[in-house]
């Protein structure tokens, strides 16, 4: 008899516990807040109901930013993701007053500057200016990040679309453009000049990053108009931090091949002594 009491009590409380616990959610819901402030209600913990409601209110405010910080991660674009210790800075020529730590910082952002970065292929450009894009998407600084043929081509193809403000207006949710492998190839004359457009739109608004292995003087060999190219250089280095990676291509340095090439390199000197 005591325990058919005692479970018909441990039934009405369970259903009272769900019919709070929907009750919550639906508040919840109504406020716009997170399913994640419906689960947390019944784990945090307080000494007095104030201090219940604050643990529960910070952990919603920290599980926000980190799903903020999850979101622009996820939506910049990034082709892979890198940790910062894995980056190497013995072969980069720093300007005065910047260092890695600076550009992790996103003192260049925060000072209304770009940033080129000019060297030949594989010496760490792109890998740098991705550890700078996930710095910004960690501060919650909203980051794109194109090879620019790519946006070159999206360019052109949203124009003969019809759709080019819906891709300026995706573009425009960020405020650092990181443009990859500048001048690898020649670009379509019609997305060259609306990406000119687009560029000269955010001269000053937004922050770029931009890679390249051709020096200034090369750019008109891409982008063909003389003009055009001269007034893109003009809006990039107004406010700019130029990087130069003099190194060799750490990709080949750091290959099975490269050490092969060296075995082979070796054994012929030995042969010939």
């Amino acid at each position: 008899m005591i325990y058919l009491c005692w479970m018909r009590l441990l039934r009405r409380e369970v259903h009272l516990m769900d019919d709070i616990e929907k009750s919550i959610a639906e508040c919840c819901k109504q406020l716009r807040l997170s399913v994640n402030f419906a689960g947390q209600a019944f784990e945090q913990e307080g000494d007095t109901p104030q201090e219940y409601l604050l643990n529960l209110l910070t952990n919603e405010l920290e599980y926000r930013i980190m799903k903020r910080k999850s979101k622009y991660l996820n939506t910049a674009g990034f082709p892979r993701r890198y940790q910062v210790e894995e980056f190497k800075t013995d072969e980069i020529d720093f300007p005065d007053g910047v260092s890695y730590q600076s550009l992790l910082d996103l003192d260049f952002y925060h000072a209304g500057k770009n940033v080129i970065m000019y060297g030949g292929t594989g010496t760490g450009k792109t890998m740098l200016s991705i550890l700078m894009g996930m710095a910004a998407c960690n501060q919650e600084i909203p980051v794109r990040f194109y090879r620019t043929a790519g946006l070159i081509n999206l360019f052109s193809e949203s124009r003969s679309k019809g759709t080019l403000t819906a891709l300026k207006k995706k573009l425009n949710n960020a405020q650092i453009l990181i443009l990859d492998e500048f001048g690898y190839v020649p670009y379509d004359r019609t997305g060259s000049q609306l990406l000119f457009d687009y560029l000269s739109e955010i001269h000053e608004e937004k922050s770029v990053i931009l890679n390249t292995n051709l020096e200034f003087s090369q750019w008109v060999n891409v982008l063909y108009d003389q003009r055009m190219t001269t007034a893109l250089i003009g809006r990039l280095t107004h406010h700019v931090e130029l990087i130069l990676f003099p190194g060799i291509n750490n990709r080949l340095r750091e290959s099975s091949i490269n050490e092969a090439l060296s075995r082979i390199s070796s054994q012929e000197v030995n042969s010939n002594g």
